[in-house]
């Protein structure tokens, strides 16, 4: 009562809702074309896929890296409102073994909206995987109270919105 009253020791606000933006150059491919069931019957989760016209993948949101598969084709960051964020390129792709991607971060490390997380060769992906299709899903949607799509056509990597999450209190 006295902090309130007096100001005393601001607490801390987690933020409930928050955008995330586009982690990939290219088209919005909505999850359910995706051509393979565990995205498109959204078993790891809601969200989108994008078909990338660049190799480069950025973080969507101020987080935390919380996975980096030692493969490099998938990675994993918790944002600020707690919304945990799997971006895995192409599909199939971890049968590459890292050939192809390189790491810009690690698992813990801080990071913000339009920070390189790796980077891919597009060409070689077609070449030795299934696809390029990139979901991006929110792998906690249960602890999301609303997950709006914001995103269609084609989006800038680290510029367009792309996903409105907004979690439960």
């Amino acid at each position: 009562m006295f902090k309130k009253l007096f100001g005393l020791k601001k607490e801390e606000q987690k933020k409930t809702e928050e955008m995330l933006f586009s982690p990939i150059t290219g088209n919005i491919v909505d999850l359910e074309a995706v051509p393979d069931p565990t995205f498109s019957q959204k078993m790891m989760g809601d969200g989108l896929a994008i078909e990338p016209t660049e190799g480069v993948v950025v973080s969507p949101v101020n987080g935390e890296v919380i996975q980096f598969f030692h493969t490099k084709h998938a990675i994993g960051i918790r944002s600020e409102s707690g919304a945990e964020i799997l971006i895995h390129v192409g599909l199939e792709t971890v049968s590459m073994n890292g050939e192809g991607f390189e790491g810009h971060v690690q698992e813990g490390d801080k990071v913000k909206v339009g920070q390189t997380l790796l980077t891919f060769n597009i060409e070689l992906i077609k070449e030795k995987a299934a696809s390029t299709v990139t979901p991006v899903v929110i792998t906690n949607s249960d602890n999301m109270k609303e997950i709006e799509k914001k995103a269609s056509g084609n989006v800038i990597k680290g510029e367009s919105e792309f996903l409105y999450v907004k979690a439960n209190n």
